[in-house]
C-alpha cells in the first residue's frame, strides 16, 4: 500500500515507502536505512504524541521488544520514543500475517498448522523468559516467515519488573483473543493470559472461525468471560489442546513445556475429522465449522466505564466460582463433573438439533408452552404448523409428525404407549372446543378425542388422565384408552372456579372464587383416583402454588400478592410455604426472607428461578437458604436433576445451557446461545430434560440434544 497524502517522506534517518499497515495506534511503514536494508517502522499517531501517559507506555514497548529481540520476534534496529512523533524501527520480516493467509486460502492444516503451534509456543517461550507478558497475541500480529511464525506489535505488552500502565479509563486489547483476566483485572495478567490468547489464535488457524465471536466487541467480551469456546471443527488433538489453553481459570492452563509437548503429538499430514454433531444420513441439521470467512478483527479501545458495564453483567459470578473452589465453566470442568460416574446415553447418540417449524400457518394456543416429553428413546415436542413431532433422541430424526394445527404447546405426556396432548379446532374441524387427544406413540396415529375446557389444561395422574369438561363445570377421569372413569363435581368453600392437578401421582383439584379468585383462598380437593370422591382437605392462601410431595405432605408455595392479584408471576416474591398432610393436616413454614422467582420442588429442596438468572435453593422442610447463585444467564427454564452427577441442568429462551452443582450452587459448564434458534425465542418458554444422560432441550423453533459432561451444540 503507497504513502498516502500528508504522511512523512523519511522518519529518524529512514526512508518511507508503503505502508505496510495501521492500527489504532501507529502506521507501519516499509523504511530503508542509508546501506540499504529494509526495516519496519512504526509511527505512532500524531493525536498520542502529546499524551505523556501513551508515550510511556510507547517506551515500554521499545523496551519490551529489545528485550525479547530473538529468532521468535523481529528486534529493534533503531528507535526514539523523545522525538516530535515517537518512532521505532524493526528487521523488516518478509511474509503476510496469519489473518491474511487465512483470509486468502482458508485454514491450516498438517504440517504447516503443526509448525506454527510449535513456533508459537517457542516464542512465547523467548518472551516470557524475558519477563514479558505480550497480552495482544492475534492472527494480524503473528507473520508467517520462512523460517518460522515471528510474533510482532508489543504496543500492549508487559515487562514483569515495570510499571504496569493502563491507560486512564481505557481497556485495549482485541475481544476475540483476549483473556478473561484481561477484561476482569488489566492490571493483574500474567504469561497464562498468552497461554489463552494462544488457545483462540490456533482455533482461528485450524478453523478460520473465532471461538468468541460475538455480534459487537462488548457482547464477544462477555462470551470470553462467561460461556464456552466454539471449538467445531478442531480436530483432535488440537482440539483437546484449545480447550485446555481456553480454560476460564489461568491456574488450570498448561505450563508452555507441558504445551509443547502436547503440540509435538500434531499430525504432520491433513486428517479428515468427524465432527461433533456433523451431519451424517438420517439425521437432521448440523453445519461444519470453518466454512464462514473471518471478520476483520478491530482492536477495542473503549472508556472503561462501558467496559465495566459489559463485564460486571458477570465478573462477580468468575469471582465467586473462583472463590469457592468451583468448575470453570468449560468443557473440562463438565467432563470433571461427570468423571464419578459412567455416562448413559441413548443408543448411537449423537449432538443432533431439529427445527420443530413447518410452513403451515395460523394462531397457536395461548400457553405458548414448547418443550418435549420423553417416552423411552423417543422425545414428543410441541412447535408450530404440527401437533406434535416425534424425534428420535440419540439423532434427532424425525419418526413422525401428527395434525396439522399450529399449537407449540408442549404435550401432556407419555402413558401406556400413548401421547396425550390437545388440538385446536380450526375452519377444517366440526368441533368448537379444544379437545383431549391420545396418539400412538409409535405411529402417531390418533387413538381417541373428547373435548375439554379451553383453558384449564390436563394432567397425568396414576391409571389415567384428569381434564375439566368444555364448561369448567365438574371433572373428568379418562383411562389411557379413552374411556371415561369418574367425574367429580368442581365445587370447594372456597369457590367452584377450579383446575386439575397431580400431586406424586395422585389426582387433586384446586379451587377459587369465580367471580373474584383474589379473595377466599384456595380450596384443596383430594380426588379418589378409584371412584372420584372428592374431599376437601386444606384450605390455601390466594395464589398458593403447587410444587410436589414431601413424604406424606403435599408442599405449596405461597406469594405475597399485590391487592387484587391472584396469580404468581415469573419474578413473584414467596413469604412461606403450606405444607399439608391430607390425614393430620397442614403446617405453615416460614421462609426467612421474601425469595423471589418460579418455584420448582425436586428431591425436597425448592429451586425459585428468577428471570435474572439468579438461582436460590431452599429446603422445604425447614425454609432454610442451602445457597443461591446469580448466574446472569436471563429467562431460564425450571431445572431437571440428574442424580447420579449431582447436577441441575437449565435451559434458557435462547439455548443457552447451565449446570449446577445441586449441593452448593456452583457452575460446572454453561455454554454459548445457540445459533439461530428460530424466531420465537421471545415468545415461547425454554424447556429442557434427560433422555438417560442426554441432555434435551428446546429454544425457539428448535430442539437440540447434547451430553451432560461435553456440551458442544450443534450448529
Amino acid at each position: 500500500m503507497s504513502l498516502h497524502r500528508g504522511d512523512a517522506e523519511s522518519v529518524g534517518g529512514y526512508v518511507l515507502g508503503d505502508r505496510l499497515g495501521s492500527g489504532g495506534m501507529g502506521v507501519v511503514y516499509l523504511g530503508r536505512s542509508a546501506s540499504g536494508r529494509q526495516v519496519a517502522v512504526k509511527v505512532v499517531h500524531a493525536q498520542y504524541a502529546q499524551d505523556e501517559e501513551f508515550r510511556a507506555r510507547f517506551r515500554q514497548e521499545i523496551a519490551a521488544v529489545r528485550r525479547v529481540s530473538g529468532a521468535f520476534t523481529a528486534p529493534v534496529v533503531d528507535a526514539d520514543a523523545e522525538a516530535e512523533v515517537p518512532w521505532m524501527a524493526t528487521l523488516y520480516v518478509p511474509g503476510p500475517t496469519l489473518a491474511e493467509v487465512v483470509e486468502k486460502d482458508g485454514p491450516l492444516d498438517g504440517r504447516t498448522l503443526r509448525t506454527l503451534a510449535l513456533g508459537l509456543v517457542e516464542a512465547l517461550r523467548d518472551i516470557h523468559q524475558a519477563g514479558v507478558v505480550h497480552r495482544d497475541l492475534k492472527p494480524s500480529n503473528v507473520l508467517l516467515a520462512e523460517d518460522g511464525p515471528r510474533v510482532i506489535d508489543f504496543g500492549i505488552s508487559r515487562a514483569a519488573d515495570n510499571q504496569t500502565l493502563t491507560m486512564t479509563g481505557r481497556l485495549i486489547g482485541t475481544p476475540p483473543f483476549m483473556s478473561p483476566e484481561q477484561f476482569a483485572a488489566p492490571r493483574d495478567v500474567t504469561a497464562a493470559s498468552d497461554i489463552f490468547s494462544l488457545g483462540s489464535l490456533l482455533v482461528y488457524a485450524a478453523t478460520g472461525n473465532r471461538p468468541f465471536d460475538g455480534a459487537s466487541p462488548y457482547l464477544t467480551g462477555y462470551q470470553v468471560m462467561h460461556e464456552q469456546p466454539r471449538l467445531d471443527g478442531v480436530p483432535e488433538p488440537l482440539r483437546s489442546i484449545a480447550a485446555r489453553c481456553l480454560d476460564k481459570e489461568a491456574p488450570a492452563r498448561p505450563q508452555l513445556t507441558e504445551l509443547h509437548g502436547m503440540l509435538l503429538a500434531l499430525p504432520e499430514s491433513t486428517t479428515v475429522v468427524d465432527l461433533p454433531g456433523a451431519a451424517r444420513p438420517g439425521t437432521p441439521s448440523t453445519v461444519q465449522g470453518g466454512g464462514r470467512r473471518p471478520r476483520r478483527v478491530r482492536r477495542l479501545v473503549v472508556p472503561l466505564a462501558v467496559a465495566l458495564a459489559v463485564t460486571a453483567l458477570g465478573l462477580a459470578t468468575l469471582h465467586r466460582v473462583s472463590e469457592s473452589g468451583t468448575g470453570s465453566g468449560t468443557p473440562a470442568a463438565a467432563t470433571r463433573s461427570a468423571s464419578s460416574a459412567a455416562v448413559a446415553l441413548p443408543a448411537g447418540w449423537q449432538p443432533w438439533r431439529a427445527g420443530l417449524l413447518t410452513a403451515k400457518k395460523g394462531d397457536p394456543l395461548d400457553e405458548l408452552e414448547s418443550g418435549c416429553v420423553a417416552g423411552g428413546t423417543t422425545v414428543y415436542c410441541a412447535g408450530t404448523g404440527f401437533t406434535v413431532t416425534a424425534l428420535d433422541a440419540a439423532s434427532g430424526r424425525v419418526v413422525w409428525r401428527s395434525g396439522t394445527s399450529p399449537e407449540t404447546s408442549r404435550p401432556i405426556g407419555v402413558q401406556d404407549g400413548r401421547v396425550f396432548t390437545y388440538v385446536k379446532p380450526d375452519s377444517t374441524q366440526t368441533f368448537i372446543t379444544r379437545r383431549l387427544v391420545a396418539l400412538d406413540a409409535k405411529t402417531g396415529a390418533r387413538l381417541w378425542a373428547h373435548p375439554v375446557s379451553e383453558d384449564r389444561n390436563a394432567v397425568l395422574f396414576d391409571g389415567g388422565v384428569l381434564a375439566m369438561d368444555e364448561d369448567a363445570t365438574k371433572f373428568v377421569a379418562y383411562d389411557t384408552a379413552g374411556h371415561e372413569l369418574w367425574t367429580a363435581p368442581a365445587k370447594s368453600s372456597a369457590g367452584d372456579a377450579c383446575t386439575p392437578a397431580v400431586l406424586d401421582g395422585a389426582p387433586y383439584g384446586l379451587c377459587t372464587p369465580a367471580d373474584d379468585p383474589s379473595t377466599g383462598g384456595v380450596g384443596l380437593l383430594h380426588l379418589n383416583p378409584a371412584d372420584g370422591t372428592s374431599k376437601e382437605i386444606a384450605q390455601l392462601p390466594t395464589g398458593a402454588d403447587a410444587l410436589g410431595v414431601i413424604g406424606e405432605r403435599l408442599v405449596f408455595a405461597v406469594p405475597k400478592l399485590a391487592e387484587g392479584s391472584f396469580g404468581s408471576g415469573e419474578d413473584q416474591p414467596y413469604t412461606t410455604l403450606e405444607e399439608v398432610d391430607p390425614v393430620d393436616g397442614g403446617v405453615r413454614v416460614p421462609l426467612p426472607s421474601a425469595v423471589r422467582g418460579t418455584p420448582t420442588l425436586v428431591k425436597g429442596v425448592i429451586h425459585f428461578v428468577r428471570p435474572n438468572g439468579t438461582v436460590t435453593a431452599v429446603r422445604a422442610t425447614d425454609g432454610k437458604q442451602l445457597w443461591q447463585r446469580e448466574t446472569d444467564i436471563e429467562n431460564l427454564s425450571a431445572p431437571v436433576l440428574s442424580a447420579k452427577f449431582n447436577t441441575l441442568y437449565f435451559s434458557n429462551q435462547f439455548g443457552r445451557l447451565l449446570a449446577l452443582d445441586v449441593s452448593t450452587g456452583a457452575v460446572h459448564w454453561r455454554t454459548s446461545a445457540l445459533r439461530n434458534p428460530g424466531d420465537s425465542t421471545s415468545d415461547t418458554v425454554p424447556y429442557i430434560l434427560l433422555v438417560k444422560d442426554a441432555l434435551v432441550a428446546v429454544a425457539g423453533d428448535t430442539a437440540f440434544s447434547v451430553r451432560p459432561d461435553r456440551p458442544v451444540l450443534p450448529r
